[in-house]
Protein backbone atom coordinates (compact mmCIF):
# COMPACT_ATOMS: atom_id res chain seq x y z
CA UNK A 1 0.00 0.00 0.00
CA UNK A 2 1.27 3.44 -0.85
CA UNK A 3 1.72 6.31 1.52
CA UNK A 4 -1.00 8.75 2.58
CA UNK A 5 -0.63 10.82 -0.59
CA UNK A 6 -1.59 7.79 -2.69
CA UNK A 7 -4.71 7.15 -0.60
CA UNK A 8 -6.00 10.65 0.09
CA UNK A 9 -6.25 13.90 -1.87
CA UNK A 10 -8.03 17.19 -1.18
CA UNK A 11 -11.39 15.60 -2.11
CA UNK A 12 -10.86 11.82 -2.43
CA UNK A 13 -10.07 9.20 0.18
CA UNK A 14 -9.35 5.48 -0.10
CA UNK A 15 -11.97 3.19 1.43
CA UNK A 16 -9.48 1.66 3.85
CA UNK A 17 -8.91 5.10 5.37
CA UNK A 18 -12.66 5.67 5.85
CA UNK A 19 -13.10 2.46 7.87
CA UNK A 20 -12.34 3.19 11.50
CA UNK A 21 -12.85 6.96 11.15
CA UNK A 22 -14.67 8.58 14.06
CA UNK A 23 -18.20 9.96 13.66
CA UNK A 24 -19.36 12.91 15.78
CA UNK A 25 -22.66 14.73 16.20
CA UNK A 26 -23.05 18.53 16.48
CA UNK A 27 -22.81 18.24 20.28
CA UNK A 28 -19.23 16.95 19.75
CA UNK A 29 -20.19 13.53 21.08
CA UNK A 30 -18.37 10.67 19.44
CA UNK A 31 -21.10 8.36 18.17
CA UNK A 32 -18.78 5.61 17.02
CA UNK A 33 -16.66 4.72 14.02
CA UNK A 34 -17.32 3.76 10.44
CA UNK A 35 -17.25 -0.03 10.13
CA UNK A 36 -17.59 0.00 6.35
CA UNK A 37 -19.07 1.80 3.39
CA UNK A 38 -21.76 0.34 1.15
CA UNK A 39 -21.24 1.36 -2.49
CA UNK A 40 -23.69 0.97 -5.35
CA UNK A 41 -22.09 -1.43 -7.84
CA UNK A 42 -23.42 0.33 -10.93
CA UNK A 43 -23.11 4.01 -10.09
CA UNK A 44 -20.08 3.78 -7.81
CA UNK A 45 -21.84 6.14 -5.39
CA UNK A 46 -21.46 5.57 -1.67
CA UNK A 47 -24.94 4.82 -0.38
CA UNK A 48 -24.37 4.08 3.31
CA UNK A 49 -21.77 4.56 5.98
CA UNK A 50 -22.20 1.75 8.47
CA UNK A 51 -21.65 3.19 11.94
CA UNK A 52 -20.39 0.92 14.69
CA UNK A 53 -22.00 2.20 17.89
CA UNK A 54 -22.42 0.97 21.44
CA UNK A 55 -20.68 -1.73 23.37
CA UNK A 56 -17.22 -1.55 24.83
CA UNK A 57 -14.12 -1.90 22.65
CA UNK A 58 -16.27 -3.26 19.83
CA UNK A 59 -17.89 -5.94 22.02
CA UNK A 60 -21.65 -5.75 22.05
CA UNK A 61 -21.73 -2.96 19.49
CA UNK A 62 -24.24 -2.89 16.65
CA UNK A 63 -23.99 -1.62 13.10
CA UNK A 64 -26.19 1.27 11.99
CA UNK A 65 -26.43 2.04 8.26
CA UNK A 66 -26.67 5.79 7.75
CA UNK A 67 -27.31 7.42 4.37
CA UNK A 68 -23.92 8.59 3.14
CA UNK A 69 -25.27 12.03 2.20
CA UNK A 70 -25.95 12.75 5.89
CA UNK A 71 -22.22 12.79 6.66
CA UNK A 72 -19.77 15.62 6.12
CA UNK A 73 -16.05 15.41 6.72
CA UNK A 74 -14.60 17.77 9.32
CA UNK A 75 -10.89 18.30 8.68
CA UNK A 76 -10.35 19.85 12.13
CA UNK A 77 -11.74 16.74 13.84
CA UNK A 78 -10.29 14.29 11.36
CA UNK A 79 -13.70 12.60 11.37
CA UNK A 80 -17.20 12.72 10.00
CA UNK A 81 -20.04 14.85 11.33
CA UNK A 82 -23.66 13.71 11.29
CA UNK A 83 -26.66 15.53 12.72
CA UNK A 84 -28.01 12.67 14.83
CA UNK A 85 -28.46 12.70 18.59
CA UNK A 86 -27.33 9.55 20.41
CA UNK A 87 -30.91 9.03 21.57
CA UNK A 88 -32.12 8.94 17.95
CA UNK A 89 -29.88 5.96 17.25
CA UNK A 90 -31.76 3.93 19.86
CA UNK A 91 -34.64 3.22 17.47
CA UNK A 92 -32.63 3.37 14.25
CA UNK A 93 -32.34 0.42 11.88
CA UNK A 94 -29.40 -1.68 13.04
CA UNK A 95 -27.98 -5.17 13.09
CA UNK A 96 -25.42 -7.23 14.95
CA UNK A 97 -22.05 -7.21 13.21
CA UNK A 98 -22.28 -10.93 12.37
CA UNK A 99 -25.86 -10.66 11.02
CA UNK A 100 -25.72 -8.17 8.17
CA UNK A 101 -29.08 -7.72 6.42
CA UNK A 102 -29.81 -8.06 2.75
CA UNK A 103 -29.48 -4.52 1.51
CA UNK A 104 -32.63 -4.72 -0.62
CA UNK A 105 -34.56 -1.70 -1.89
CA UNK A 106 -37.18 -2.29 0.83
CA UNK A 107 -34.45 -2.24 3.48
CA UNK A 108 -33.00 0.92 1.94
CA UNK A 109 -36.37 2.68 1.96
CA UNK A 110 -36.70 1.76 5.65
CA UNK A 111 -33.27 3.17 6.52
CA UNK A 112 -33.64 6.35 4.48
CA UNK A 113 -37.21 6.82 5.72
CA UNK A 114 -36.11 6.60 9.35
CA UNK A 115 -33.84 9.58 8.76
CA UNK A 116 -36.49 11.48 6.76
CA UNK A 117 -34.73 11.09 3.44
CA UNK A 118 -35.94 9.88 0.07
CA UNK A 119 -34.41 6.59 -1.07
CA UNK A 120 -32.29 7.22 -4.18
CA UNK A 121 -33.64 5.93 -7.47
CA UNK A 122 -30.78 4.61 -9.54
Amino acid sequence: MGDTLDRETHRLIASDKVEGTAVYNPQNEKLGTIANVMIDKRSGKSEYAVLEFGGLFGLGSDHYPIPWDMLTYDTDKGGYMVDIAKERLTGAPRYAREKAPDYTDDYGRNVYGYYGMAYPLL
